[in-house]
């Protein structure tokens, strides 16, 4: 599986931004894609994730009504949808692929810098 992020920008608080994760390979079927960020001096965390089926999906509280993560299957793209951004949502985010009953996340895309201003 390949995984291609890209929309990452400066904006400002309250400011909506889209993310866009390209992904190929065969199997999407069985595979989960999700969000990842890094905020300078922190660790990478999980934020958002959908399975290819788009029967599944999950959000980390503090994005919880503010991102919308959804998938394309003909596009074979997963975006992730963010809304009334804060400046805490500053990060490097990574969408990355696992198969659907792995513990861990193994196929990883570039980052992609989302820097919100207040």
């Amino acid at each position: 599986v390949q995984l291609q992020a890209s929309g990452g920008g400066l904006v400002q608080a309250g400011d909506s931004l889209r993310l866009s994760c390209a992904a190929s390979g065969r199997g999407l079927i069985e595979y989960m894609i999700g969000w990842f960020r890094q905020a300078p001096g922190k660790e990478r965390v999980f934020v958002a994730g959908i399975t290819w089926s788009g029967h599944v999906s999950k959000y980390i509280d503090s994005v919880k009504g503010r991102f919308t993560v959804s998938r394309d299957k003909l596009k074979n793209v997963v975006d992730l949808q963010m809304h009334s951004l804060k400046p805490e949502d500053t990060a490097v985010y990574y969408c990355a692929a696992k198969v659907l009953d792995a513990s861990e996340f193994n196929y990883w895309g570039q980052g992609t810098q989302v820097t919100v201003s207040s």
